[in-house]
């Protein structure tokens, strides 16, 4: 097979349908818009939400309350579970949230981090976070490792 034999495949192309040019094309004179009438005019047609003066639709639907309230106050951590440290660090690492931004495995360093107990570790790790899942806590000091919890204040997004 050349350049040249290259094809579309059979149905692939299709001509657009030119209405308006004559009564033989089959599509003729009023070009499937019907006779007369808004739809049938140039740039007829109403607009989005326009009920022919009837009440929309949504304007009929009741409210819908407290849908998009966010809490001034919520405090976000970044989950982190112990599998992922066990495969990243190596023994008698000293993981802060400053190591986990360097490897990548957080945003940044000034994120409050929460180390959560999915799957095994079975290299000693000292682990500085600001908060522990009481699993994690058990398997990071089974391994032999140290646990150290950062200081953080409460507040959310209006004090940070």
């Amino acid at each position: 097979m050349k350049l040249h034999d290259l094809r579309p495949a059979e149905g692939a192309k299709k001509d657009r349908k030119r209405v308006g040019r004559g009564i033989s094309a089959g599509q003729g004179k009023t070009a499937g818009r019907g006779t007369k009438g808004q739809n049938a005019r140039t740039g007829g047609g109403v607009r989005p939400y326009f009920e022919g003066g009837q009440l929309p639709l949504v304007r009929k639907l009741p409210f819908v309350r407290g849908v998009g309230f966010r809490d001034p106050w919520r405090v976000e951590f970044t989950p982190v579970n112990v599998d992922r440290l066990d495969a990243t660090f190596e023994d008698g690492d000293v993981v802060s949230p400053e190591t986990l931004a360097e490897a990548g495995i957080i945003q940044g360093d000034d994120e409050l981090v929460v180390i959560l107990g999915r799957g095994k570790i079975e290299k000693p790790l000292k682990v500085k976070a600001h908060r522990f899942s009481s699993s994690a806590e058990a398997k990071i000091e089974d391994a032999g490792g140290e646990v150290e919890k950062l200081p953080w204040e409460r507040g959310g997004r209006r004090t940070r």
